[in-house]
């Protein structure tokens, strides 16, 4: 088990949920469109936002965003170490840094003291294009072994300065040297983990990536807070990440939408219906496992998990809850008819609890 570091008032590691991350996109300078924007991801269930930080102007801009930040904020920092002081003054709760390339010892210990002082976690962040010439000399290429050495390395300059609240990330746009770089490092320490796939590409190719990279190390036991990368709107990488959560049964809440790939047997234009009742439930606030199926022959029963379906007939769906029939509903109506019967279902399952 990793040990537990407190990001704000949010907790990874230590055998604590899987936290969600993301990265604003928004011009840090600008406070009030970076907190219009955290907003927008902490309603959508991000848990933690990072921001960048490339100039005094981005820094000093934080004051106002962490004061009216309903998450906690991380700082991303390359190379200025005065960046780093001045986002720990103006309210970070992490800071990312590379601690190898903000110009020595000196600023290193700068860095680490003001954390310390201050209790705010250093987020090591190495990547495959950051590893010194000296370790791509000894090993020969970018690999897991170069990688976790970089990372390591980068660690025990902030353990020279006695400073142990720290998280690593390790990131490739490769998911095979992720799962690679991951596997190794959650072997040589116990320090939380941050995931991701770097670079995943936009929503189709990034969420195919992620769901490889983060989604194996999961199965796994690794990784203590997630960051689904995607090149578009940052709310995307949240709902990406929860997906991939959901999937592994390791975050409840909200719907989860199941859907058959149909076949021969479907007689109902199940692709179409299919979609237009996920847009309409997927943000219902019930934790509920929601079921469009093509056929009675198979839907009910192979989808009997789920609190609530319909499995399509001729030019009609059969309403089910725990894959027992309830009745029939008209193709014609199916949409609204269901979209209602999710939202009963779903207030009764609250009134229970």
């Amino acid at each position: 088990m990793t040990r537990k570091v407190l990001i704000g008032n949010v907790e990874i590691g230590g055998g604590s949920s899987v936290k969600i991350q993301s990265m604003n996109n928004t011009d840090t300078r600008d406070a009030k469109a970076t907190l219009a924007q955290i907003r927008e991801l902490a309603d959508a269930g991000c848990d933690i936002t990072r921001v960048a930080v490339p100039d005094m102007e981005a820094a000093m801009s934080l004051k106002e965003i962490t004061a009216g930040s309903p998450i906690p904020v991380v700082a991303d920092i390359h190379f200025d170490y005065r960046l780093a002081l001045a986002a720990a003054d103006n309210g970070a709760s992490k800071i990312r840094i590379n601690p190898g390339n903000i110009g020595g010892p000196g600023n290193v210990k700068l860095v680490a003291d003001k954390c310390k002082e201050r209790n705010i976690p250093i987020r090591v962040g190495v990547n495959s294009g950051s590893i010194s010439r000296e370790i791509l000399a000894k090993y020969g290429e970018v690999n897991a072994e170069a990688m976790t050495e970089s990372a390591l390395g980068a660690v025990r300059l902030l353990e020279e300065q006695d400073f142990d609240n720290i998280v690593i990330s390790i990131k490739s746009s490769s998911p095979k040297l992720t799962i690679d770089t991951y596997r190794i490092l959650s072997r040589s320490c116990d320090y939380p983990l941050h995931v991701g796939v770097t670079e995943a590409g936009t929503l189709r190719e990034g969420t195919i990536k992620s769901a490889v990279g983060i989604g194996a190390l999961l199965a796994e036991g690794i990784g203590d807070t997630i960051r689904v990368s995607l090149t578009g709107d940052p709310v995307d990488e949240v709902i990406t990440a929860k997906q991939i959560l959901k999937a592994l049964d390791l975050r409840d809440g909200g719907i989860t939408f199941i859907s058959c790939p149909t076949c021969g047997r479907t007689q109902v234009p199940l692709i179409e219906l299919a979609r237009q009742i996920e847009d309409k439930v997927s943000n219902l606030p019930y934790n509920l496992k929601v079921a469009v199926m093509g056929c009675v022959v198979n839907g009910p029963g192979e989808a009997r998990e789920c609190d609530i379906g319909i499995a399509g007939g001729i030019d009609e769906f059969v309403l089910f809850e725990k894959g027992k029939p309830v009745r029939k509903i008209p193709a014609s109506a199916a949409v609204d008819e269901f979209v209602r019967e999710v939202i009963r279902v779903g207030e009764e399952k609250c009134k229970a609890t």
